[in-house]
Parts: structure tokens; sequence; C-alpha cells
């Protein structure tokens, strides 16, 4: 899989610059930017908050088919935004609470 050109499909699909995909990623615009001038291939925590600022997965960023895409409600999103936002601990402390919720 081309990332880079994933990357770009992505934005396009949004009508993003790289500027916007800088301000919604937390990634400069140098940098992404780079990644294209050099043919580099951004590193996973990039890929990570590259995912974040579009909205979805790195699951859904290398599925090879668009027929998987899932719609999510706005509640739904406005928890995923606040997942992605928590460190490895608060993740795994939800993940627990959830566990004992669902029991």
């Amino acid at each position: 899989m081309d990332i880079l050109a994933k990357i770009l499909k992505e934005r396009q699909k949004r009508n993003w610059s790289e500027y916007q995909l800088a301000q919604n990623s937390g990634i400069t615009q140098s940098t992404i930017s780079t990644w294209y001038r050099k043919n580099m291939q951004p590193s996973i925590s990039s890929l990570e908050k590259i995912c974040a600022g579009f909205g979805i997965t790195l699951s859904e960023f290398f599925s090879d088919s668009d027929d998987n895409e899932m719609i999510l409600t706005d509640e739904q999103k406005l928890i995923l935004d606040k997942w992605n936002s928590l460190n490895k601990q608060q993740k795994k402390a939800v993940s627990d609470l959830l566990d004992v919720m669902l029991l």
C-alpha cells in the first residue's frame, strides 16, 4: 500500500489542504510536506495522529475497501475523539471499567 497516496486520497475526500491536515492532526505542515518531497513514510505514531485528525482508525486507514465504511453518530464520534486524547494508562482504565460494566 502506498501510504502517502492513501493520505492524499483521505485529504481529497475531505477537500483538505496539507495545512488543514496539519491543523487537525497536530503534525506540522512542513513535516507532511517533507514526506511527499522526499517520498518518506510517516512513523506509526505520526500515522496514528493523521488517522485521529481524519477521524478514522488505523484499521480503517489500512482497509482495502470503502465498503467497510462505518457511519458513526455524533455521540460515537465524540466518544472516539475523547478516547484518542487519552494516554495508554487512561485507555486501559476506561477499558477495564467497561469490562466491569458489561459483566
